[in-house]
């Protein structure tokens, strides 16, 4: 099955008058420089009513005070007011050599009741350059289109559609549900959608047939760095007909701001490609009984790329998967990519002595086989290439065929404090099939697939509000399982949160308060059946912040503070007391875990779980904080890392603690781990 992304071929880019014909769209050119002294050139533009930017702009900075000099009334002279520079000062101009430059007018300023725009001497009372704004100058802004026009005989409604900017368009209250059918997103050039369009993400960066939409706002990012002005319209396009379900229509000349983003200047050099994602793309090429793959994706610093081979060979399926795990070491400055096998959706954990889970394949007895060749990380993109064997002869890895098509499948998530692989927050939802062989088809696909990143700055989502169990009258604590809540729940707090999270009386993973000298019941129900490396979570508090004491070695576990729910077995390893029948919530089976984030609160997210609770007791821990108890201790999984929680140990109850100055610091395993040889260094030195 080829990607969709074939279709992206080429556009037949439109004149806008509000843009040169070379060059990217930069908004509405208000004129050229008039050039008297200094050597000033360049370009204006409108970005917006508040900004302007100034292209290929030059000035020798030897004028003796020289600034940015604006008027909203006759001709340049002394009657103007300072422009602040790029950085916003104030400063005497320095020189510019054929420099972008964009300056933002002071509070009360705006570009469409300009006059002129100079750059000017003050001691001199001379125009080193200057522009004239046209009469009733309009600068860009957003522009409202008409509200999708429905074509097919499947309900669409929508209010106006909105360019934001040049590439970011708003389809408010969509209403439409496929039913099930190949919808896409989908714009081209011409007078009607046809199949000559081309696909676009969806609101979330992925390119997979269309949910459901019941009133919602929908934020649409033309790729590749397409502007308004390379298309003529947009449509819900259903592919298998051949027919658009419903479109609007863009006006020539849509003087709107530009793209927020700019352009990576990335292109892969590897014959073949496929974009994955908005944000990640794979190129590959063979070369005897070898394959090159590299992996380039807009990833934080400390997240990963994993690629590989299905578990399936009907369909993409990460159980029993054989995966590179791709990242950048930022301490060493190098790219790393690791061999696993996925034999459970879980971190890497022993069952009944067993590994489990997403683990290395050195830690299973088998071979490390993904050699790196490149690597590098700029501008928030992270590009690694790496090699290995089509068919290895380690019998933990799968074999890349050549003489068919293979399914595969892909993740993007954070490495936990240890570099590990956590739980992905981008994923596939549907089969992805690859061609491998270089034939006449193939090699006339060639790049066209891939797209060129956008380096975006997201705006984080806000974070769902954090729970604090404060109650001086409560005493008894109830512990279940339920998802993380992705973006706007756990992972809020913690970058590499996991799948799933310990909910306490309901709560994602609150903040509780203990007093000391007081008892407490813990009731568990965090899952009995130690044969499953993905619900089996027995209650663990330490002095140590991630929890996951199964996933330590000997020697490290050894050095933490066990404060209730283990103890030491004769062989020294720490045995969790406290698991109980299993109480887990789960989401409504045709949920997208993906869009846990569309729900502005926990309260309305915890609403649509369903709970699934066993016939089993719940095991009770009883904990009495002392005084020998840290200021605060950790609530956690004895066998996955950070689904839990802080436990504030006060002597006497208070509300909004985690919000006090006097919240102590939070300890960590690396601390734990440190502090004997600090202290073993001062006494030597003493």
């Amino acid at each position: 099955m080829y990607s969709i992304w074939f279709i992206f071929l080429t556009f037949i880019a439109k004149d806008c008058s509000s843009q040169d014909d070379e060059g990217p769209y930069r908004g509405k050119h208000i004129g050229k420089l008039n050039s008297y002294h200094h050597q000033v050139s360049g370009d204006v533009y409108a970005v917006d009513d508040w900004t302007l930017l100034l292209v290929d702009f030059n000035y020798d900075g030897t004028g003796d005070d020289t600034f940015f000099w604006a008027g909203d009334s006759g001709r340049p002279g002394p009657l103007g007011f300072i422009v602040p520079d790029q950085h916003g000062k104030t400063n005497i101009l320095e020189r510019y050599n054929n420099e972008e430059v964009r300056l933002r007018l002071p509070d009360g300023k705006r570009v469409s009741r300009l006059s002129w725009f100079a750059i000017y001497d003050l001691a001199s009372q001379n125009a080193f350059g200057d522009v004239y704004v046209p009469e009733e100058f309009e600068s860009p802004a957003p522009r409202a289109l008409t509200p999708l026009t429905q074509l097919g005989t499947i309900e669409v409604n929508s209010g106006p559609v909105r360019f934001l900017d040049a590439s970011t368009v708003l389809i408010p209250e969509l209403r439409f549900d496929p039913g099930g059918e190949d919808v896409y997103w989908w714009t081209g050039v011409g007078p009607q959608p046809s199949a000559r369009g081309v696909p676009l993400p969806d609101d979330l960066g992925y390119l997979e047939p269309l949910r459901a939409h019941m009133g919602e706002d929908v934020m649409l990012r033309l790729p590749g760095g397409r502007s308004a002005a390379d298309i003529d319209w947009l449509a819900l396009w259903h592919r298998a007909n051949g027919t658009a379900l419903a479109t609007v229509l863009v006006p020539d000349s849509l003087n709107v701001p530009p793209a927020a983003a700019t352009l990576h200047p990335f292109v892969t050099r590897l014959p073949r490609c496929e974009q994955l994602h908005r944000d990640l793309q794979v190129s590959w090429d063979i070369f005897g009984n070898q394959i090159s793959i590299q992996l380039a994706g807009m990833i934080g610093e400390n997240e990963y790329m994993a690629f590989g081979i299905s578990g399936s060979t009907t369909r993409s399926q990460m159980l029993g998967s054989d995966v590179i795990v791709t990242s950048w070491d930022s301490a060493l400055q190098r790219g790393l990519a690791r061999d696993y096998n996925v034999s459970a959706v879980a971190p890497c954990v022993q069952v009944l002595g067993a590994w489990r889970g997403v683990c290395l394949d050195t830690v299973l007895g088998g071979t490390d086989s993904a050699q790196v060749l490149f690597a590098e990380r700029t501008d928030g993109l992270t590009v690694i290439t790496y090699r290995r064997q089509l068919k290895a002869d380690d019998t933990l890895d799968q074999e890349w065929p050549t003489d068919r098509a293979v399914f595969i499948v892909w993740a993007v998530g954070p490495l936990d404090h240890l570099g590990e692989p956590a739980y992905h927050r981008l994923r596939p939802a549907i089969d992805h099939q690859l061609v491998l062989p270089h034939d006449s088809q193939s090699k006339s696909r060639s790049q066209s697939e891939c797209q060129r990143f956008s380096i975006a700055r997201p705006t984080p989502s806000r974070p769902w509000d954090r729970a604090e169990l404060f109650d001086p009258a409560l005493r008894v604590f109830a512990f279940s399982v339920g998802p993380a809540g992705g973006e706007r729940g756990l992972a809020a707090r913690i970058p590499a949160a996991p799948q799933r999270a310990l909910y306490v009386n309901g709560q994602l993973a609150p903040d509780l308060q203990l007093r000391r000298g007081l008892t407490y019941t813990f009731r568990v129900r965090g899952g009995d059946e130690p044969h499953s490396a993905t619900l089996y979570h027995p209650l663990v508090v330490t002095s140590e912040s991630h929890g996951g004491l199964e996933r330590l070695g000997d020697a490290t576990q050894n050095v933490v503070r066990v404060l209730a729910g283990a103890r030491r077995t004769r062989r020294g390893r720490l045995s969790p007391l406290a698991a109980g029948a299993l109480c887990l919530a789960e989401r409504d089976p045709v949920a997208d875990s993906r869009r846990d984030a569309s729900f502005e609160t926990f309260r309305a997210f915890n609403r649509s779980l369903r709970w699934r609770c066993g016939d089993g007791r719940a095991a009770e821990l009883q904990v009495t904080p002392n005084s020998t108890w840290p200021d605060m201790v950790y609530y956690h999984s004895f066998t996955h890392f950070d689904m839990g929680g802080r436990i504030f140990v006060v002597d006497r109850h208070r509300r909004n603690i985690a919000r006090s100055p006097a919240t102590p610091l939070r300890v960590s395993l690396t601390m734990i781990l440190v502090a004997p040889i600090l202290v073993s260094l001062a006494i030597h030195m003493v």
